[in-house]
């Protein structure tokens, strides 16, 4: 007899580590809608592994939730394991970060980039979706800048795009939404600023569409108006809702790598 195969979950827990919170809620994987409020609590100083593993079970424990969980954090994962530290504590470097949580919670959790699973949301649930044989890159721009690229609908995992070289540094500090509000750049020259960037990644990815995140693609009218570039350009239709639909999704897949 053949094996079945197994039923994947309605609903699941989907957590976003960020900078400065952390934001969980239950996802219904049918609409890539979250059915409760997006809970947060603020990210631990030092976020150390077992101060954000901490953290990460108070909000499944405020849920009362008992079923499948992902995890999104802002570093590179590799087979569970954080393998980057850029934008998160630097203790986390060599983490198994599947084990990690996984103890926590008492269940098998799966973990992935935060970017990555930003994309993966907008993939299958927003306006990527119509770009599905062609190349897309996501963008969340904050405290750092995060990157997904899809290639005829096929994740490439892990990019770094925004530690690409530019102007000299990182491009993240030079285009980031940090950068803007700490530099107390207009829109106008923060907007311009972006436009350099995507044209510079135009130039070695040749995109059929750029999508940009992060919570302030929320305030796309105030940049867009100076962003110009062959690919189409266009703010992410979950907004920064897409780190907790897209841990959803990919633990509702099993959370592989």
């Amino acid at each position: 007899m053949a094996k079945k195969t197994p039923k994947k979950p309605a609903n699941v827990f989907g957590i976003d580590v960020g900078g400065s919170g952390i934001k969980g809620g239950i996802v219904d994987l049918e609409l890539g809608e979250l059915i409760t409020e997006r809970y947060r609590i603020p990210t631990p100083n030092p976020a150390t592994p077992k101060a954000v593993a901490a953290v990460v079970r108070q909000l499944v424990d405020h849920f009362s939730w008992d079923g499948a969980v992902g995890v999104a954090i802002p570093s590179i994962v590799r087979h569970g394991v954080v393998h980057s530290a850029a934008n998160i504590d630097k203790a986390w470097m060599g983490e198994d970060a599947v084990k990690r949580f996984s103890k926590a919670l008492d269940r098998p959790v799966g973990v992935l980039n935060d970017a990555d699973a930003a994309g993966l949301a907008e993939l299958h649930y927003g306006h990527a979706r119509d770009y599905a044989d062609g190349v897309v890159i996501l963008l969340t721009l904050g405290t750092g800048i995060g990157s997904a690229i899809f290639v005829d609908g096929e994740l490439f995992p892990n990019t770094e795009l925004g530690h690409l070289e530019f102007h000299g540094s990182d491009a993240e500090h030079w285009a980031s939404a940090k950068v803007r509000e700490d530099q107390k750049l207009s829109w106008k020259a923060w907007g311009k600023r972006v436009n350099e960037y995507l044209a510079h990644l135009e130039f070695l990815f040749s995109p059929d569409v750029f999508i940009i995140g992060g919570g302030v693609s929320r305030r796309s009218d105030r940049f867009f108006p100076y962003l110009e570039t062959s690919a189409r350009i266009m703010a992410a239709d979950l907004e920064n809702r897409a780190g907790v639909v897209g841990a959803a999704w990919h633990a509702a897949q099993g959370g592989a790598p």
